[in-house]
């Protein structure tokens, strides 16, 4: 808590106060959990059934605030920062995703929370078809948005889209080349995969490069995508010997990104697929269209399992 507070105060001092993202609600409150070899750290507010909501690279679980407001008011969310990413600890391993998907175990049961929700985007998709895989018994409904599983489906197609030539760019050399410009780097991401770059503020964007410039972050954010090869190894390990997840999925993609195809995908890895694009988005779609992003998420949560 001491550390993830003088790192808080520190971002603080390096970036405008307007440029600062959509906080949480006060009533959040934050905590670094040591589980799986590192420390998480976590935000948990309101009280309910559980959901846990994961996030990608070029953002930390700041992204899912105006999700977390929705839901906190019968749900207990709970809103990590994937190892090596944001305010959690910075390893040097351990960025394969089926260990990730250990961490959320580890955080969970240090909360005491046993079956959750799970809602997830980009490299957080990955870490979470890992933890669901290998806990599904414990996951009730699943939320997944716009970005791939390694080893699902058309993985090796996608690998081919030369826009995904970050896949493979990682190293102490690049660590190197990015130090000092981690806004540059990041600009790329959050310009070619929005419908419209102006939709991922200039707030957003200091407020994310400066979280990426902390020691180890660029690091941590190179060795998820050096892991995918790893990845794409342990998920169909898990499709051959579990078989599809058997939970209500709900597949989300950007209109103008995986759009209607994001179910498609998943439809490899799971029975119960439900598909919805959202209109005017890219690839941020907490960023471009927020509103409409958590008004899908809430009526799936909302829906009652089947029997």
């Amino acid at each position: 808590m001491v550390r993830a507070l003088l790192v808080s105060l520190m971002l603080m001092a390096a970036v405008p106060a307007a440029a600062q993202v959509e906080p949480f609600p006060a009533a959040f409150k934050m905590q670094e959990i040591a589980t799986n070899g590192t420390t998480i750290h976590v935000r948990v507010g309101g009280k309910g059934p559980a959901v846990v909501l994961l996030h990608g690279y070029g953002e930390t679980g700041d992204m899912w605030a105006p999700l977390a407001a929705n839901l906190m008011r019968d749900h207990t969310v709970i809103v990590p920062d994937l190892r090596g990413l944001g305010l959690s600890a910075k390893p040097a391993t351990g960025y394969d995703k089926k260990t990730q998907g250990k961490d959320v175990s580890g955080v969970l049961d240090a909360l005491g929370v046993g079956k959750v929700d799970l809602v997830t985007h980009d490299i957080g998709n990955m870490v979470g078809y890992a933890f669901a895989a290998e806990n599904r018994g414990r996951v009730t409904r699943f939320v997944i948005m716009d970005a791939p599983v390694p080893g699902v489906g058309p993985w090796q197609e996608i690998l081919k889209n030369p826009l995904l030539w970050h896949f493979r760019f990682g190293g102490p050399d690049m660590e190197r080349l990015v130090a000092g410009r981690e806004r540059i780097y990041l600009d790329r991401f959050w310009n070619e995969f929005s419908a419209t770059p102006a939709r991922f503020s200039e707030g957003s964007r200091q407020h994310y490069a400066a979280l990426y410039a902390l020691p180890g972050a660029m690091h941590g954010g190179f060795s998820q995508f050096a892991a995918f090869d790893q990845d794409a190894i342990d998920d169909k390990a898990f499709l051959a010997s579990v078989g599809k997840l058997p939970m209500p999925v709900l597949a989300i993609g950007g209109e103008k990104s995986f759009g209607l195809g994001m179910a498609d995908v998943m439809r490899f890895a799971a029975t119960d697929v439900t598909a919805l694009s959202i209109a005017n988005s890219g690839h941020w779609l907490m960023e471009e269209q927020p509103a409409a992003t958590v008004a899908g998420i809430r009526a799936f949560l909302d829906k009652p399992l089947p029997n």
